[in-house]
């Protein structure tokens, strides 16, 4: 992994990969209480994070990768196009900021890779005829086990 990779959040923005960067202005953060156990720290402090991005009104992306994303992320999204990572890992709020904007750097860069199409390949004449004389033998030792059909 690259120092680039560490590194999604940069200050104009968060980027995603070489060719996309998310703007600031775009991401919605949210700071909320964690649930769960901690004690009186949990009960007092926001260190849950909460980030959402619209993925249908953003100028970051162009219309084929809105596309890719709509399609490839249709689960994650809600009626509006909105895409919410929520983080609540540690008892930091900032590094709960980090981690939720490195997953969705992660989820959105792996939705934007286009599949390779798979070429189906032959199967050798070989395994076709290996199989086909297995079969054979398999089919002659049955026979050898049944008992003669006397008249």
């Amino acid at each position: 992994m690259s120092a680039a990779d560490d590194q999604p959040v940069l200050s104009e923005g968060l980027s995603v990969n070489e060719s996309l960067v998310i703007p600031r202005g775009e991401l919605d953060m949210r700071a909320t209480r964690s649930s769960g156990a901690g004690g009186q720290h949990v009960n007092k402090t926001s260190s849950r994070v909460e980030i959402s991005w619209n993925v249908k009104s953003s100028r970051a992306l162009n219309d084929e990768q809105r596309e890719r994303l709509l399609s490839r992320l249709a689960s994650r999204l809600s009626d509006e196009g909105v895409i919410r990572i929520v983080a609540s890992d540690t008892r930091s709020q900032l590094r709960n900021r980090e981690a939720a904007e490195k997953r969705l750097a992660e989820t959105i860069a792996r939705a934007l890779v286009i599949q390779k199409k798979r070429k189906p390949t032959r199967r050798p004449r070989a395994a076709d005829e290996a199989r086909l004389s297995k079969k054979k033998k398999h089919s002659e030792r049955k026979r050898e086990r049944q008992r003669p059909i006397t008249d």
